[in-house]
């Protein structure tokens, strides 16, 4: 509803206001030195970029405008008590920087869902792809054909004020966010189930309506949907989705074109794709091993042989966190709370006992603990979401939540094209003292 939008730009206009008096008379303080490890693996911890939503801390995990997922559980609005945090206020809350009411989050489902028409173009799109092409193509192709819808580039074409640049993307954000649910379960049918499509319920909230388009009207899927999507929303600026999202950005690309690109990095097995890798191993060591109730011994070996082959352990480690992902043990909280018993978790839960002495005993691995893609996927599995290489696709739709939120802020800030400097092998050798012959 418009007065979200009108909340946001009081909050929005005091914030520009302190960056613009930071950006011009601190410009100068130096924040640290960049280091050549640091520029060669990944430009890991340098303080390069402005996240207003979320940040994460090597010791303390993932906090959203300073809550934790714990607090978060508590705090954000719920449908039912019993029940799980609503992502709309997880979005409320990293827009505008304040715990939401019930109404406002309500509010939030109604705006989206009076926006989630999606235009034909946009299924002819997919439905021109073959049919087994992977559902992360045809996510970031329907994603890229919106764009067409831009309100953000038909403001800009039309010479607006750059001041207003974020209004215009606010609504851009706004549709799409709006529509990703019936984007991703349009796919999901049309793949796995024969083109059976089934109409959205613009009476239910937002990852309620995605459970059900998938064809999954239980209360505990919906619960489970709504978890999901607020636990994988955003991690900071510097992942690789939230950076390209941001840096496609600040060319003044349009969401769509720049939500398009984080969701391209998001499949890589780096990122995004993990999840799927995890069950593909596990799939593969209940096979090998012959039984899929395997001991804590049978486990441990199957990991010592893994690391022989001079593979990873999928789930585990992670570029920043030294602790146990806080967005797995939600998860598990979530599989004690509701479900009893079911085998596959039973070895997320083994593996988990096991793993972590086995990796630090490498001493190689800087951290030995689980990752959220450690479990995602037994949860999806167990509750009929058997289908491991569209799990990636219900990532994307969540981080849209974290990344689109954070594109809003680039244009109030009006953070301008982004542009690193680069340099030769040379030059490196050189700034280390080494000579170096061409």
């Amino acid at each position: 509803m418009e007065y979200i939008k009108n909340r946001f730009y009081e909050k929005a206009m005091k914030n520009m206001a302190d960056f613009h008096k930071l950006r011009r008379d601190y410009g100068d303080v130096v924040l640290g030195q960049v280091t050549i490890d640091q520029v060669l693996s990944g430009m890991k911890g340098i303080p390069a970029l402005l996240t207003e939503t979320s940040k994460l801390d090597a010791n303390e995990g993932i906090r959203f405008r300073g809550y934790s997922l714990p607090e978060l559980q508590q705090k954000l609005p719920k449908l039912e008590e019993e029940g799980e945090p609503l992502p709309e206020g997880l979005f409320y809350l990293m827009m505008i920087g304040e715990i939401p009411e019930k109404e406002d989050v309500l509010n939030i489902s109604k705006d989206w869902a009076t926006r989630a028409h999606v235009p034909q173009h946009t299924f002819d799109v997919i439905n021109a792809l073959p049919k087994n092409s992977r559902p992360m193509t045809q996510f970031s192709a329907a994603i890229i054909s919106m764009a067409y819808d831009s309100v953000f580039m038909k403001a800009y074409r039309a010479g607006v004020n750059k001041k207003f640049y974020w209004d215009f993307m606010y609504e851009d954000i706004m549709n799409l966010i709006a529509r990703l649910p019936r984007i991703a379960a349009y796919i999901y049918r049309r793949i796995y189930h024969n083109g059976n499509h089934i109409e959205p319920n613009p009476t239910l909230d937002w990852a309620g309506n995605l459970a059900h388009m998938m064809g999954f009207d239980s209360v505990e899927v919906k619960r489970l949907l709504r978890l999901y999507m607020v636990i994988h929303a955003d991690h900071e600026g510097g992942n690789v989705s939230a950076h390209a999202t941001h840096l496609v950005g600040s060319a003044l690309s349009n969401a769509y074109y720049s939500f398009a690109a984080g969701m391209v990095g998001l499949a890589g097995p780096l990122h995004g794709f993990a999840n799927q890798e995890v069950m593909d191993w596990m799939a593969e060591m209940i096979q090998q091993l012959g039984t899929d109730e395997p001991t804590d011994s049978q486990i441990a070996a199957y990991i010592e042989q893994t690391l022989i082959q001079g593979r990873v352990v999928p789930g585990y480690g992670h570029a920043v966190l030294r602790i146990t992902d806080p967005r797995f043990t939600v998860q598990q909280q979530f599989a004690e709370k509701y479900i009893v018993n079911d085998k596959l978790i039973n070895v997320v839960n083994a593996i988990y006992r096991v793993a972590p002495p086995i990796l630090e005993a490498t001493g190689k691995i800087k951290n030995p603990w689980p990752n959220v893609d450690a479990f995602s996927g037994s949860l999806l599995n167990h509750y009929g979401i058997t289908e491991s290489n569209f799990y990636t696709v219900l990532f994307g739709v969540s981080r849209s939540l974290g990344v689109l939120s954070s594109l809003v802020f680039d244009r109030v800030y009006g953070l301008p094209l982004e542009r690193p400097s680069s340099q030769t092998l040379s030059w490196f050798m050189n700034k280390a003292g080494i000579k170096h012959e061409e």
